[in-house]
C-alpha cells in the first residue's frame, strides 16, 4: 500500500486566481475549465466573467479552484477521503474533479481562507491565489 502521508507532507496546492462559476449547460464551452458530459446533464466549470448565460439552466456561483500540483497516482486510497474529512470537519462543501493525473477541488470563495489554512495543517505549501 502506498503512504498516503507521504501526499500532504510538502505537496503543493495551487488556488486559481479566477473565480468560478459551475453550470447544468445546454451544450459543454469551449473555453470551460472542464466539461463533465454525463448520460443525464452537461456540467460545465468556467471562469465566471466568460460563461454565456444563454447557454445556463441553473447556475452555482463564486467558486475557487484548488488544484493537488502533483502526480497522484491510480493505485493511491484515501487521498480525497482525508481532504474531505479535514474540510467536513469545517464545515466547507467541496466538488471534487479529478483530472488524469491530479486532483482538484471546488471551494466556496467565502470558504477559501479557512480551507488553505486546513489543508496547509496537513503539510501543504499553497501557491496562487
Amino acid at each position: 500500500m502506498m503512504n498516503l502521508e507521504y501526499y500532504f507532507k510538502n505537496g503543493k496546492l495551487y488556488v486559481w486566481k479566477e473565480t468560478f462559476a459551475i453550470i447544468k449547460a445546454r451544450k459543454p464551452d469551449f473555453n470551460a475549465f472542464a466539461n463533465i458530459i454525463d448520460k443525464n446533464e452537461i456540467t460545465v466549470i468556467i471562469d465566471q466573467s466568460k460563461y454565456n448565460k444563454e447557454n445556463a439552466i441553473e447556475i452555482e456561483k463564486d467558486w475557487k479552484i484548488l488544484t493537488f500540483n502533483m502526480v497522484l497516482p491510480f493505485e493511491l486510497v484515501g487521498f480525497l477521503e482525508k481532504v474531505t474529512k479535514v474540510l467536513t470537519d469545517e464545515k466547507i462543501s467541496i466538488f471534487a474533479i479529478s483530472a488524469y493525473s491530479t486532483d482538484h477541488i471546488l471551494v466556496k470563495k467565502k470558504d477559501l481562507k479557512r480551507a488553505a489554512k486546513r489543508l496547509k495543517e496537513l503539510g501543504y505549501i499553497i501557491e496562487g491565489k
